[in-house]
Parts: C-alpha cells; sequence; structure tokens
C-alpha cells in the first residue's frame, strides 16, 4: 500500500494533538494517510502502554487512517542511533509516502525535538540505494525518499512557515484526541494531574487553533514548521 502521507510522532497521541486536522482535511481531497508511533508512550504519567495502545487504534478509527503502526523505540530514553533509523526506513520504504509529518523542531518535551530530528535524517537516508532494509518476508527493499518533510507545531507557540485551514474537521480533531480517554480531561477519572490531563488543556488546544487560523481568516488552523525551503508553483494557490 502507498500512502500520500505519513505522519510521525514519538508519542501517541502527537500527531492527534497537531497534525489530525491537516489529515482530515487531505483525506476528504481523496489523499490517503497513515500514522507512524516510534514508542508505546511508556514513560506517560497515566495510563500504560497497553491503554494506549488501544486508544491509538480508536483515534485512527475516528481519523480514518489507512495504516497506524507502532515501533519499539523507548519513550524518553531513545537515542538517534543507526538502529533505530533503520526501522524507520523500513517502514517509509513499505508506504513510499509523498510527504512526511513529525514532531516539532524544539518543544518542551525533549524527546519531540529529538524525534524530529531522527525522523527528518531517516527520511533522506531512505533515499539512498546503499542503505539496505528488508520487508518482513525478507524481501530487498528499494530505496525512497519522501518529497517533503514538514513539522508540525507541539506545545510550544513557534512561529509557523505555514499553516494549514482546518476549520471543517476541528470537531473531529478534538473528537480524535479524547480517543486518548487516559491521558486527557476526565472529570471523574481518579488518575494523578498531569500538564495535559486538566480542562485547561483542551481549552488551550483551541486556543492555539484559532490563533493560527487567525493569521489566514479562518477560524481553526494547524501551523508547521520546515527545514528545507518549500517551493510554490503556483502564487495564486496562496491564501
Amino acid at each position: 500500500m502507498k500512502l500520500d502521507i505519513l505522519a510521525i510522532g514519538i508519542h501517541p497521541d502527537d500527531v492527534e494533538l497537531s497534525a489530525s486536522g491537516t489529515l482530515l482535511r487531505h483525506a476528504a481531497q481523496g489523499k490517503t494517510f497513515g500514522m507512524l508511533d516510534l514508542s508505546k508512550g511508556e514513560l506517560g504519567t497515566r495510563g500504560t502502554p497497553e491503554i494506549r495502545a488501544k486508544e491509538a487504534a480508536d483515534s485512527a478509527r475516528i481519523l480514518g487512517a489507512q495504516m497506524r503502526e507502532t515501533l519499539d523505540v523507548p519513550d524518553g530514553l531513545f537515542v538517534d542511533s543507526p538502529e533505530h533509523r533503520l526501522k524507520i526506513i523500513r517502514v517509509l520504504r513499505q508506504y513510499r509516502p509523498d510527504i512526511v509529518l513529525c514532531n516539532a523542531l524544539t518543544d518542551r518535551h525533549p524527546d519531540h525535538g529529538r524525534a524530529a530530528v531522527m525522523a527528518s535524517e531517516a527520511c533522506f537516508y531512505s533515499g539512498l540505494a546503499r542503505i539496505e532494509t528488508f520487508d518482513k518476508q525478507g524481501n530487498l527493499q528499494e530505496k525512497w525518499r519522501p518529497k517533503a518533510v514538514y513539522h508540525y507545531i507541539q506545545d510550544q507557540q513557534l512561529v509557523p512557515d505555514f499553516v494549514v485551514d482546518i476549520s471543517p474537521w476541528f470537531d473531529k480533531k478534538m473528537e480524535s484526541i479524547l480517543a486518548f480517554r487516559s491521558q486527557f480531561y476526565d472529570p471523574g477519572g481518579e488518575a494523578p494531574n498531569t500538564p495535559i490531563s486538566g480542562k485547561d488543556f483542551l481549552d488551550f488546544m483551541e486556543a492555539k487553533a484559532r490563533v493560527f487560523g487567525r493569521s489566514i481568516q479562518v477560524p481553526f488552523a494547524e501551523g508547521f514548521n520546515v527545514s528545507r525551503t518549500p517551493g510554490v508553483r503556483d502564487l495564486f494557490d496562496l491564501d
């Protein structure tokens, strides 16, 4: 299966929080997308890896993802190693996405920036024929390099290089976030409080989307950064 877009996050729910509206927008245009969680999020204060895996599957169904896979990169303690890059490269060569969305270039959580570099550089190395990887059946995979890599903005309010209007899909985005019931606001829950478990965090998510939307005069948007200058074929396609 070839995908148009592959969204990568170091933790389950990274993609939902920052790029799910963009995925929904492109799905409505007939594009295909999948999701790759690099870790199981096992260091999270709330929930367990098993609970978060079920929640991730529920969220993927809400969004209509063509696939969602989880690698076994350690949460928190991972290093940007050849072993971990090769795991990402195998997925890239299997699904051959044209566009990759991945973690923020810098953020409050140190995992995010490190994962951004690891995923982005894996996209480059995936295009080198002399790096050999094999699929699950033992067949040599062909090289593949995505056309573009974009970094979604997470907790820190970075200045976006571009924003995507997600206004018609904002409610569905929030539904996908709330599929992670162990992580976010649950007025009847007894789990420990975290920086993302209060109602104020959901209010923040809405406010952030409104701030991004304000710059292009729409109700809600998501922001992205680039590490390579993108080309524009038609000035009239820009809002």
